[in-house]
């Protein structure tokens, strides 16, 4: 499954805003399995944003951070102890504008499959791993719309083991899978794809 998705990540021209403002990078970290398994953060509730949500390893770019993938690397590195050196980053995909107005670009990296993760308890309640082959076999749950400064989100949403996955981190994981793995799900264009913001 990872060979295929690094040779579709290798060709894919992903989705870039033309006046980002302030950005964000996450990570969509996969084991290196047979049926790999992407790594998923429940957020602390006691954040001032996104509290309690599902989310990936991510944040807000610092002026030290050279890129955006160094961005999502070190959030990871905070967050769940990753270390960057265990990843080998094989793409990314569209930006997205997050409620808070981030555009946030999500990296696709693949990580070892026993390796060893701890949550900050600061920020992450907990961490958790789904097979991708669930996100593919399982339809999701509903399609929620938000609507978000006058224009309407469409959002999918999948239950897993009581944690609801919905959201921006639904949407990425979405075009994850029909880029890499044909999965067939439906994606309506967000509303920041139609239009530039």
């Amino acid at each position: 499954m990872l060979e295929q998705l690094t040779e579709r990540l290798a060709t894919h021209r992903p989705w870039r805003l033309r006046a980002p403002g302030s950005e964000a990078g996450v990570l969509v970290a996969l084991t290196d399995k047979p049926d790999p398994e992407v790594i998923l953060t429940l957020r602390s509730k006691t954040l001032s944003t996104h509290r309690g949500e599902v989310a990936f390893p991510g944040g807000k770019k610092d002026t030290e951070d050279t890129d955006l993938l160094a961005t999502a690397l070190r959030e990871a590195r905070e967050e769940v102890g990753l270390d960057s050196g265990k990843v080998r980053v094989i793409g990314s995909l569209g930006q997205l504008v997050s409620k808070h107005q981030l555009a946030v670009t999500p990296w696709v990296g693949i990580i070892p499959p026993r390796i060893q993760l701890i949550p900050n308890p600061d920020e992450i309640e907990m961490i958790f791993r789904v097979p991708l082959s669930f996100f593919i076999e399982q339809p999701p749950l509903r399609t929620d719309q938000i609507p978000f400064r006058g224009k309407t989100h469409y959002v999918p949403a999948w239950a897993y083991e009581g944690e609801i996955i919905w959201g921006l981190t639904a949407y990425v994981l979405v075009e994850l899978l029909n880029i890499g793995f044909d999965a067939g799900l439906p994606m309506r264009p967000r509303p920041e794809h139609r239009e530039e913001v």
